[in-house]
């Protein structure tokens, strides 16, 4: 019966696409000041939109597939040996002559990001064609989930691939620039899970009230996507689903930042997390926010105290705090 069970768990994984990198992180130590010389303190860890969504769901017991590139260089070693006890590495490709992507974050003397640098041309490498040498392990899939690292050309494979075979596609936005590679039609996606800033510039709007934001996530939806959060940092989050509804959740008060570095990631990852075990809404939700919650107040980009066991902790401490 138990072997049975891990076959059968290992046929239905979640597979990640897109980006694997290096994060530098730059702490400047004390208000910046431009055009000179900040004095900081540095860390270096691994990270990307996928990877570390995929480290988060590891973490939490299920089976992941990363699906990304690589290039031959020290830096994708530091991602497989930080990444491997998480997540199946198999199916990360490498590309001669190609830099392992690279993200490197400057934090003011809050915690909150100044700047963000990204050497991402790799990940142009994930192409449909290269997806093609793999539907055989896609099909088996539980869930798809792809960060806008992707080339467009690769997102509208997905979409078009997950609906011929009803596979659930969840589509993760990485920046606002990357915004315009989201397909035109988006009725495939099954969650899409957007910050305020991606929305204004997808929809060229901007939101500058509850209204507005509630009116944001309902033209997410008439696109045709399913499932729809748009975060808005400390504010909370704007929730619609396929029946029209549309819910506000506030964020979990953290009165110790201590690095918003990933955040946004383990956000996704408690929502997908809840919502593949048939969560009510409220739950998915708040599972995102409680883990979120917990990640600002960790130095890591992903919380190294994360467990299937520690996240029933985390939500039955969040249910008893909002009883009393």
């Amino acid at each position: 019966m138990t072997n049975t069970f891990h076959e059968e768990k290992r046929r239905s994984p979640i597979i990640c696409i897109g980006g694997a990198n290096v994060d530098k992180k730059l702490y400047i130590k004390n208000e910046r000041v431009y055009q000179t010389s900040n004095p900081v303190k540095s860390s270096r860890a691994v990270g990307g939109v996928a990877r570390n969504i995929a480290e988060n769901l590891g973490r939490l017991g299920e089976d992941v597939v990363l699906f990304s590139v690589r290039g031959d260089d020290p830096d994708w070693l530091d991602i497989y040996q930080l990444s491997s006890p998480f997540m199946n590495l198999n199916h990360v490709t490498k590309f001669e002559n190609s830099s392992t992507g690279s993200y490197t974050a400057v934090l003011d003397e809050h915690g909150d990001l100044s700047i963000a640098l990204a050497d991402m041309d790799i990940f142009d490498h994930i192409t449909p064609e290269l997806l093609m040498k793999n539907t055989d392990i896609f099909i088996k899939a539980k869930c798809i989930l792809v960060d806008l690292n992707c080339p467009v050309e690769t997102i509208e494979f997905l979409c078009d691939f997950t609906s011929i075979h009803s596979i659930p596609l969840v589509i993760i936005p990485v920046s606002s620039p990357k915004m315009n590679r989201l397909p035109k039609t988006l009725s495939a996606v099954s969650w899409l899970i957007v910050n305020k800033d991606e929305t204004e510039t997808y929809m060229n709007i901007k939101i500058n009230d509850k209204k507005d934001w509630e009116n944001a996530v309902m033209s997410w939806l008439e696109l045709g996507v399913k499932n729809v959060i748009v975060t808005n940092g400390s504010k909370g989050v704007m929730a619609g689903v396929e029946n029209g509804e549309i819910h506000y959740y506030p964020a979990v008060e953290t009165p110790m930042v201590i690095d918003v570095t990933g955040a946004g990631d383990s956000f996704c990852s408690g929502v997908i997390y809840s919502w593949l075990q048939k969560k009510e809404l409220a739950c998915i939700i708040n599972s995102g926010l409680v883990n979120a919650h917990k990640t600002i107040m960790s130095k890591h980009t992903v919380r190294q105290e994360l467990s299937k066991k520690q996240f029933i902790l985390d939500m039955e401490e969040f249910l008893n705090e909002r009883v009393y």
